[in-house]
């Protein structure tokens, strides 16, 4: 008999259960799934497991219908590919979604699911906390607490961790959530989406451990990170226009003006132009700074019309009990 999928039930009636989905996305990981699955289904018996591979080639899928998980796949590689996949197929009250690869403790499942019911909030991630170097490399530690120092900075500073991997979601942010990002970043996506729109989210401290024997990390450090760096980048022009075009063009202005300084003080004593090439440098590049100011007035006009069209989209989806 198939498995009934919980896209095919009913929202829950006032009062009763919520339904819990464990999203999990996969990349050769037939090593740790068994173990992942087998404490998601401990931690929460009542939710529904699934697990969508990710082109893996070892076994993967079959390792995690053994498990009892409900297996599907994405063709497109990258987790943000997966996520949205995810995100998009799959219908429930809360979403809990962690990675394969047997490093976060299932045990916390509960109290992330009830924090996020006691607290009415949309999001609530899994905080890192571990002794094993080898489980959170030192590298990985000094990337995260940069690029998360970053984030906080421009986004505000609701959050911790800004790259974990274990979250909890409410229904209505993952059905307005975007899933724009295609690979790892799409960490950073889930914080910028909650802080722009000012989400109640929360945090909960979680065991952190290291991969099982024989399973291997995808992740690479520089790669990864220089990634995650140009989504924050591109993430600040797409949500903070004014602020990223007017530094630019403050930037350029300046610049224009230190050229054009020598250039008016030989005009000052001589009245000649002598250096007319640099003259045009100075005029052209105070020009581009106007430019991107006028550039960045724009558009956040438009983010700002963007950002209320995401929040009404969020407002349609009914909240919690």
């Amino acid at each position: 008999m198939p498995h009934k999928d919980a896209a095919a039930s009913p929202a829950p009636p006032h009062g009763t259960a919520p339904r819990v989905a464990v999203l999990i996305p996969c990349y050769n990981e037939a090593v740790a799934i068994p173990r992942v699955v087998a404490g998601f289904r401990a931690a929460l018996p009542d939710a529904t497991i699934y697990v969508y591979d990710n082109n893996s080639r070892d076994g993967t899928r079959d390792a995690a219908a053994a498990a009892g998980a409900v297996v599907r796949g994405e063709s497109l590689q990258g987790k943000g590919n997966v996520v949205r996949r995810m995100f998009a197929d799959i219908e429930a009250d809360i979403y809990v979604l962690v990675d394969g690869d047997d490093t976060y403790d299932a045990a916390a499942a509960p109290a992330m699911v009830r924090l996020l019911r006691e607290e009415r909030l949309d999001m609530v991630t899994g905080i890192r906390v571990t002794e094993i170097e080898a489980a959170y490399r030192p590298g990985h530690r000094l990337g995260n607490l940069m690029l998360t120092g970053m984030v906080r900075l421009i986004f505000g500073d609701r959050i911790t961790d800004m790259l974990s991997g274990y979250r909890a979601f409410s229904r209505r942010f993952v059905k307005s959530f975007p899933a724009l990002a295609h690979g790892f970043e799409t960490e950073t996506e889930f914080t910028v989406h909650a802080l722009e729109l000012r989400l109640p989210v929360g945090e909960l401290k979680t065991a952190y451990r290291d991969r099982p024997p024989g399973s291997v990390s995808k992740l690479s450090t520089f790669r990864d990170g220089w990634r995650i760096l140009r989504t924050i980048v591109f993430l600040v022009q797409r949500e903070r226009p004014f602020a990223f075009f007017g530094i630019t063009a403050v930037l350029l202005g300046a610049l224009g003006i230190i050229l054009f300084l020598p250039v008016l003080d030989e005009y000052l004593r001589t009245g000649l132009v002598p250096r007319l090439p640099t003259a045009v440098l100075s005029a052209v590049l105070v020009l581009a700074g106007f430019l991107s100011l006028v550039c960045g007035l724009v558009l956040d006009t438009v983010t700002r019309g963007r950002r209320e069209a995401k929040r009404i989209a969020y407002l349609a989806l009914p909240g919690p009990d």
